[in-house]
């Protein structure tokens, strides 16, 4: 794009790439909501109007230049609006996880001093209401849904649409303060506060400039050929980096258009309308809709599940190479089009893939099954590997370069290199400021030559230049014997199979492996339905003697594809029990991105641990739940312990260092 030089022509800032579309893109659709199953639509030059009268409104609420302002809700234009409007008047937007519990969102909101509060409706007024006594810099709160309201006390709670009414009353009173105000952000100025998930402790505040941010997306968006006419639904928590540089980072980098959904249940629906041509989703989201799709496959007819199944097998042999371009004979395309007129295009179409242009995974490391899969449809889903400290780009897949044991080059900008104990370490104009009132982790973190640990053990190719990630470095370790442990790397395989929607391996410094299994509650269940099978619980299915041969026949597949690897031939799981409950954030043993609290999970369940290391067969327990309302619970489960085949080999030990 012609825009690549353009951040150095006065565009050092989110507000001043909103003035550049407000002229350039003006009458171009720059958001889109679902209400009511109807889709509204926005302009830039609205949405510029919509921000300028929100900021003249904060200024009038007495928000101060530094000022940090807390967000709280789901993907709404009117919140992407309030980010940018409090950039706009000097201070620093802090996004919050919509379903955190109320004294997780205390820990954060007191940690960053938030003045301001501004949130999507009833249920997160509540939250803050409930914590407000534990927040001592708080003033004012902004709502945008008034339902439920109005009988609550207002001396400290507006609404959204009276502070913008009010601003553009006093217009001429604050324009100069506004304009004064924006003129002064550059490219040193605090973009945004992003707040870690916290898998290892508490979360911490990453502060990101104008620099990380515009140089980020101003970079990517050149990779990727991104342009004004990209559609992207903006479904992921608004708490989290790769929204951030995606629904406003590269959005007002390119002019594109940012879609919302109605809300979560009608979020395949909206896919599928809006069609998008940039898409970006965490492993989960794309193992939950092939998930889906096989479960509709073990309803269908005889035929259609072998038309399914005989197309599927030419995608996986040929697919790739014709989204690659790589040579392919006659036939091949001839029953791949064949293919695509019956199987592969409908199948997109339902997904809500039909147009997506460049797709993304990142987070976790997806099965390369599943990648394979989507790829072998003609969707160009790509891997790309980040971090909240890098801005999200460290390494991407060019096209034609794609695979799935890799995690791409280094993004354009960004020096890699591997320590001697095997992290990755990255430098690039995306590496964060700064830990919010952490020098000590910024400075574990960032070197003064501005390298950043990544805590993630791999290596880089010789040959490609590509990297690729073995586990998490406090992850990686030995077994008794000497061989490598990566425990996300049997974790990877045994989900690709849609029973099973986590798993946990434990088995450092231990002579075998052993494994905890979340069952997929929506693949099971229908399973169950269609063979019959009565069930009450998650519980109750989860230790249905069928259900766990399932299992087992999986965890056996997967130490055979364990036991080719020589050098990871080690961590074969011997055995296994299915846990009796999900593994929740609310328990603490999830993040809010859903990446499992490993060390949680380990002193939690230690009396499971202990059990399949001594080889019982069963054993009781009870375990503590939270349930939705904040209200304490426990379930109690006598879980029966299985035994797994294991392939007998002789793993590689680990060089000593």
């Amino acid at each position: 794009m012609a825009q690549s030089s353009q951040a150095t022509d006065g565009l050092s800032s989110i507000p001043a790439l909103l003035q550049r579309n407000a002229v350039e893109f003006g009458h171009k659709a720059a958001y889109r909501e679902k209400e009511f199953g109807i889709w509204q639509s926005w302009t830039w030059k609205q949405a510029a109007d919509e921000i300028d009268k929100l900021s003249l409104g904060l200024i009038n609420l007495g928000v101060e230049e530094g000022d940090f302002v807390a967000f709280i809700g789901s993907n709404r234009p009117h919140l992407y609006w309030s980010m940018v409007a409090a950039q706009s008047v000097g201070a620093v937007p802090v996004p919050l996880y919509q379903d955190a519990a109320a004294d997780e969102m205390a820990y954060v909101l007191d940690h960053c001093g938030a003045r301001f509060v501004i949130v999507e409706d009833q249920e997160q007024v509540d939250k803050v209401i409930e914590v407000q006594d534990q927040l001592h810099q708080f003033e004012h709160m902004i709502y945008l849904d008034p339902k439920g309201l109005r009988k609550y006390d207002h001396t400290r709670l507006h609404e959204f649409d009276h502070i913008q009414e009010q601003g553009f009353a006093a217009r001429d009173e604050f324009t100069p303060e506004l304009e004064r105000r924006r003129a002064k952000l550059d490219y040193s100025s605090v973009c945004v506060m992003l707040y870690t998930s916290g898998t290892t402790g508490k979360p911490k505040g990453v502060v990101l400039s104008n620099r990380n941010v515009i140089e980020s997306a101003r970079n990517s968006a050149a990779f990727d050929n991104l342009g004004p006419n990209e559609e992207v639904l903006a479904y992921l928590p608004m708490a989290w980096v790769g929204d951030y540089i995606f629904s406003i980072g590269q959005a007002y980098w390119c002019g594109f258009c940012v879609n919302c959904p109605e809300n979560p249940d009608t979020m395949m629906t909206d896919l599928r309308e809006i069609g998008p041509t940039y898409y970006f989703a965490p492993p989960r989201v794309f193992e939950t809709q092939l998930t889906t799709v096989m479960i509709r496959m073990e309803d269908a007819s005889r035929f259609k599940k072998w038309l399914f199944d005989t197309f599927m097998e030419h995608a996986r042999n040929v697919g790739p190479d014709i989204l690659d371009g790589k040579p392919v004979s006659a036939w091949d395309r001839v029953k791949y089009l064949i293919g695509d007129l019956f199987i592969y295009g409908p199948l997109k179409n339902t997904l809500g893939f039909s147009r997506v242009r460049v797709g993304y995974t990142a987070g976790e490391a997806i099965g390369p099954e599943i990648f394979d899969f989507y790829r072998s449809l003609g969707i160009n889903l790509k891997q790309l590997y980040g971090q909240t400290e890098a801005t999200v780009f460290i390494t991407v897949q060019p096209d034609g370069e794609v695979r799935s044991d890799t995690v791409g080059v280094p993004a354009p900008g960004v020096e890699l290199k591997i320590g001697d104990n095997g992290e990755v370490y990255y430098r690039s104009p995306g590496v964060f400021e700064y830990y919010f009132k952490n020098p000590d982790s910024t400075a574990d973190t960032k070197d003064p030559d501005g390298w950043v640990a990544t805590g993630d053990a791999g290596f880089v190719e010789e040959d490609t230049g590509h990297l690729r990630i073995i586990d998490r470095a406090k992850d990686v370790g030995k077994m008794a014997d000497g061989s490598l442990f990566a425990p996300k790397y049997v974790e990877n395989k045994l989900k690709f199979y849609p029973n099973i929607l986590e798993a946990v391996v434990f088995g450092n410094e231990r002579e075998k492996c052993m494994a905890f299994i979340n069952i997929d509650l929506s693949a099971v269940g229908n399973w169950a339905e269609r063979n019959n099978i009565a069930y009450s619980s998650y519980q109750e299915l989860a230790g249905h003697p069928k259900v766990l041969q399932a299992v087992q026949e999986h965890v056996e597949e997967v130490n055979k594809s364990v036991a080719e690897d020589p050098m990871l031939s080690g961590c074969q799981v011997h055995r296994f029990l299915i846990l009796h409950k999900e593994l929740d954030a609310d328990d603490g043993e999830m993040t809010r991105t859903r990446k499992v609290r490993r060390r949680v999970v380990e002193d939690k369940y230690n009396d499971l641990i202990n059990a399949l290391y001594d080889g019982s067969t069963e054993i009781f327990t009870n375990t503590e739940v939270t349930y939705e309302d904040g209200r304490k619970g426990s379930i109690s489960a006598t879980l029966e312990i299985r035994d797994a085949a294991v392939v007998p080999v002789t793993p590689q030990k680990v060089a000593a260092e």
